[in-house]
């Protein structure tokens, strides 16, 4: 298995390739901001062919370069209803203005083929098998992805900005909801075997082991108390 990360732009949004191994297809999870090149770059040293790029959640942060990446390979864009109207108007999503300066170096739009993630989907894409899962509470069609243990490594789990390493993704923008996301975490990420290593949109990889252990909005989800409004500082957009 061949998985190739790295932070894009100005919000450090990680960027995945995702591969059964090296000269294989691929599948890209949320090309955002400046991504295009870092993309390039991943494909050409790991000589790989994309065949889809799959959105956790609407934000420009993750899907400013989805038009030049998939316009570059012909490939779909796939991503849940709820969120698929990011894409075109990017500032209605975050209720402000992202600033002109940086608006002028993206191509906002959709790419020429847009498909549709549901909750419970299984994909099939460059030799990978993805489960979706709808996980509401940062953005309306926020989801994640999970790809089953294998013999090389344990399951792997796209929290996007759901999880993160010691907390989770913001609530106080459109489309935002505590309530759904003490929801999703207790119901997408709880269940997860401790082994299960989770890439986030942001920051560095975790487990959900060292998340159920530490991290105090799943501890506090876990013991059925709710959010505690004393613990760390959510993050993401």
């Amino acid at each position: 298995m061949l998985i190739a990360g790295f932070p894009a732009g100005a919000w450090g949004t990680n960027c995945y390739l995702v591969a059964p191994a090296a000269g294989e297809e691929c599948v890209i999870i949320d090309p955002g901001h400046q991504a295009a090149q870092g993309v390039e770059d991943a494909l050409e040293k790991h000589r790989l062919k994309p065949v889809a790029v799959i959105l956790t959640h609407g934000h420009i942060d993750h899907v400013a370069s989805v038009v030049p990446v998939c316009g570059a390979h012909d490939v779909p864009a796939w991503i849940h209803p709820a969120d698929r109207y990011m894409m075109s108007d990017p500032e209605k999503a975050l209720g402000r203005s992202i600033g002109m300066p940086l608006m002028g170096e993206l191509t906002v739009g959709e790419p020429d083929d847009v498909r549709t993630l549901t909750d419970g989907a299984e994909l099939k894409l460059a030799g990978l098998d993805l489960s979706v899962a709808h996980a509401p509470g940062h953005t309306k069609g926020s989801v994640t992805f999970r790809m089953p243990e294998s013999a090389d490594i344990p399951s792997v789990f796209f929290s996007g900005d759901l999880l993160f390493a010691g907390s989770i993704g913001r609530t106080d923008l459109p489309g935002g909801d505590m309530d759904e996301m003490l929801d999703s975490l207790g119901r997408v990420c709880l269940p997860l075997d401790d082994s299960t290593v989770v890439l986030s949109g942001h920051g560095p990889q975790t487990t959900i082991g060292q998340e159920r252990a530490t991290n105090p909005y799943l501890r506090q989800v876990a013991a059925g108390l709710g959010a505690d409004p004393t613990a760390a500082p959510r993050r993401g957009m």
